[in-house]
């Protein structure tokens, strides 16, 4: 029977209600402790009257100090603790009044003048409302060095789901214009039967990507399906000479991903592999599972990089046949795709991601992400009686 979950609210989830709990549990304790102390010293079971009343006497004093207390924590370090002692004082001076005067009425016959009960009764006063004040602003200060933390990592949070956000928009537009280009010559060629659908496959493209948050990540089946949006745009311009592959394992078909990741990859094989060549390539897009990690490979035929060539001049360096003479006509890289992807994985996973780009023993080029395997959860259905599906 599948079992509801249940999450722990934190002790300071509500200050106000985590204050009146320890308030009562503390005085309640300190309460205990002197009445136990009083029977333990033979005194008759009527004192206890005189331990309530000065227990309620220094809950009630506290709670006033905590209304004062909460108006000086966050002044500067002089006025708090100046103020502090000033307000401590006077607060044990009125607290050790009050035990005396009650003291004195329950022994009307005491030797004890007035005098000696308020300094016998000062020092433990003292004790009790120093130790209240000093917990108070300990508790205080590391809630609230503890909600400082919090806000700088929420803060650090936002700035990476920024960065993310701006890497992946960086790319619609650069994708964008490709196919706005093929569409305004179609439209120049009189095409318009061609145009529209390339407009049409290019809007449930859109459709499908912008439900996906930037920063999120989707399955490896979803991430599959809107490259065949993508490639169904592409197949317009290519026709035959775009030859398409898929293999996906079914164990990382349910893989969690970041979106919009291979649709660059496969942009960069159409114009560096596809392009390049009169019959055109076959582009293929792997994954599996290798141990606890998700391999994704994006591969070609294409003529793959010249021989001598640097695969890390791939990374944000844009090259053509006049600054790269060993590699005439050949161009290296827009400095948009293959950089944007390795700091998307970098924001992403750091050092838990692989990322790698070369040529194919065989002969192509070849892109390889290796990823820590997160399966997509599946949502809890709970157990309803007379359910044949439900299991005990």
């Amino acid at each position: 029977m599948a079992m509801l979950p249940l999450r722990p609210t934190p002790f300071f989830g509500n200050k106000n209600r985590a204050f009146w709990r320890l308030q009562f549990v503390g005085w309640g304790g300190a309460m205990l402790l002197r009445a136990m102390s009083s029977l333990a010293n033979a005194q008759p079971w009527s004192f206890l009257l005189i331990v309530l009343i000065a227990s309620i006497t220094g809950f009630s004093i506290s709670s006033i100090l905590s209304v004062i207390y909460r108006a000086l924590i966050n002044r500067r370090p002089i006025i708090t603790w100046g103020a502090t002692a000033l307000v401590l004082a006077v607060a044990v001076g009125l607290y050790a009044f009050i035990d005396a005067w009650v003291i004195s009425l329950y022994r009307p016959g005491s030797d004890a003048g007035f005098a000696q009960l308020f300094l016998g009764v000062f020092y433990i006063d003292l004790t009790l409302l120093g130790a209240w004040s000093a917990l108070y602003y300990a508790i205080n200060f590391y809630i609230q060095v503890e909600e400082q933390n919090d806000q700088l990592l929420y803060l650090e949070a936002q700035a990476t789901s920024a960065q993310l956000a701006m890497l992946r928009y960086q790319l619609n537009p650069h994708f964008l214009f490709n196919t706005l280009n093929s569409i305004s010559t179609l439209v120049l060629l009189k095409q318009t039967e061609p145009a529209n659908a390339m407009l049409t496959r290019l809007s449930a493209f859109l459709r499908y990507t912008l439900i996906n948050e930037p920063t999120g990540r989707v399955t490896v089946a979803q991430e599959v399906e809107t490259l065949k949006l993508y490639l169904d745009i592409e197949l317009m311009r290519f026709e035959e000479r775009l030859r398409t592959e898929f293999r996906i394992d079914d164990a990382a078909r349910s893989a969690l991903m970041p979106s919009l990741l291979l649709q660059p990859l496969v942009e960069n094989a159409i114009k560096y592999a596809v392009s390049a060549l009169e019959d055109g390539a076959q582009i293929t897009i792997a994954a599996q599972l290798v141990g606890p990690m998700l391999r994704v490979t994006v591969s070609d035929t294409g003529p793959g990089l010249p021989a001598g060539t640097d695969p890390s001049t791939l990374f944000g360096v844009q090259t053509d046949s006049a600054d790269s003479p060993s590699t005439p006509g050949y161009p290296v890289s827009t400095g948009v795709g293959l950089p944007n992807i390795r700091d998307r994985l970098a924001q992403a996973y750091g050092s838990q991601q692989r990322f790698e780009v070369g040529n194919r023993p065989e002969g192509g080029f070849a892109v390889t992400i290796e990823l820590p395997f997160e399966a997509k959860e599946e949502p809890a259905t709970l157990a309803q009686p007379g359910n044949r599906l439900a299991r005990a």
